[in-house]
């Protein structure tokens, strides 16, 4: 049958660099992107998870590459950056989801060192792999930057600041770089997941994350990790081609509820 219209919701083809792929968020992103016909170049610090992931990905019949990557590590990342685009003959999507939980109160000892490595691994390395993958993302016809940030990018919960800062930068760097970007044909995004089910909540009780929901969620619950990878998918689509600097909330309705 014909088609009624020219965008292409296709992937297929594309290569798609996903950080923290191993566990997650960024385990679902790369699975469903293989599944939409993607090249996959997964990335995490977790080399066995990763490698696990590698493994049902070529085990469905799609392509992928898996590296043990610290993204804090700037000689690392070069050199994984370069691997990637020497095996795959390019990049054309960019999945910045690496990040760490990070709650102390601002007075309780061990505090900066943890507000610099929250720096380091939930802001320097997304915009370090972005400088990094550039070249190749300019090469694209379609260059996608995506980034995960969370709900704390946009409000703030207390006990986590150096959490909630790092989010919020991640979200002030999108909105730079789409503006900078843009007009060289790549688009920059961010989701913003918001309580999902994930290793970094997995330490929060059942009954203690259902009380949440039912407070705080419309949606009454947490979300899948596949339900932000779709999100992700969006951005990354060619035919998202007019879709730059959105911040996209995927939090069940959390932040729109004021009660």
């Amino acid at each position: 049958m014909e088609r009624l219209t020219r965008l292409s919701r296709s992937i297929e083809g594309k290569v798609a660099l996903i950080t923290g792929a191993a566990s997650g968020m960024g385990y679902a992103t790369a699975c469903l992107f293989a599944d939409e016909g993607a090249r996959i170049a997964a990335v995490d610090l977790n080399r066995e998870g990763v490698l696990e992931l590698v493994k049902r990905i070529e085990t469905a019949g799609h392509e992928a590459l898996g590296l043990e990557l610290d993204v804090s590590d700037p000689s690392a990342v070069r050199a994984a950056v370069e691997q990637i685009t020497d095996h795959f003959g390019g990049l054309d999507i960019l999945v910045n989801n690496a990040g760490m939980p990070a709650g102390l109160p601002v007075e309780a000892e061990g505090y900066d060192e943890l507000w610099e490595r929250a720096l380091a691994v939930n802001v320097s390395a997304h915009q370090r792999l972005i400088r990094t993958a550039l070249p190749w993302l300019l090469k694209s016809e379609s260059g996608r930057i995506i980034n995960v940030a969370s709900t704390e990018g946009l409000g703030a919960t207390a006990g986590v600041s150096p959490y909630t800062a790092s989010k919020h930068a991640v979200v002030g760097l999108t909105r730079a770089l789409a503006v900078e970007l843009g007009s060289r044909g790549i688009t920059v995004n961010c989701i913003c997941p918001g309580p999902i089910r994930t290793a970094m909540t997995a330490a929060i009780p059942d009954a203690a994350k259902n009380k949440f929901a039912r407070r705080r969620v419309p949606l009454r619950r947490y979300g899948d990790p596949e339900e932000v990878a779709h999100g992700t998918l969006h951005l990354a689509l060619p035919a998202s081609s007019y879709i730059n600097g959105a911040i996209l909330p995927v939090d069940g309705g959390l932040l729109v509820q004021n009660t």
